[in-house]
């Protein structure tokens, strides 16, 4: 994929949270915090984990994500797209290649989730 310069605020048709812009819970921008506003939108987590195993169609990604709105999948997708983690090709939305090294991070979370599911049975 090509370098992607960062969209301008007035070329933007939804709000993406991109480093170095101010951003929920910091004014300078810093990449975590803008990684931080964008992964805890509704359904963001979601969508991503749905695309870890490889392209959906947008019809899928809605019966995949328990038939959320068309617009606010839409709009999702548009985010992630504008921020450079999913794009949508030949095949349906896929995860970019910085958009899929989120991967370890999201299975570790994935992990972790289930030893706390643990933790919480075992009180």
């Amino acid at each position: 994929m090509p370098a992607r310069s960062k969209p301008s605020k007035a070329n933007r048709k939804v709000s993406v949270p991109i480093p170095g812009d101010p951003v929920r819970g910091s004014t300078s921008g810093r990449p975590v915090m803008a990684a931080l506003d964008l992964l805890s939108r509704r359904w963001v987590l979601r969508i991503l984990w749905e695309l870890r195993s490889g392209p959906v169609g947008f019809r899928e990604m809605r019966t995949r994500c328990d038939a959320m709105s068309p617009d606010t999948l839409s709009t999702r997708l548009q985010e992630l797209e504008l921020a450079g983690l999913a794009e949508n090709g030949d095949e349906g939305w896929a995860l970019t290649p910085v958009g899929r090294k989120l991967d370890p991070a999201m299975k570790a979370l994935d992990r972790w989730a289930k030893d706390w599911a643990r933790a919480l049975d075992k009180r």
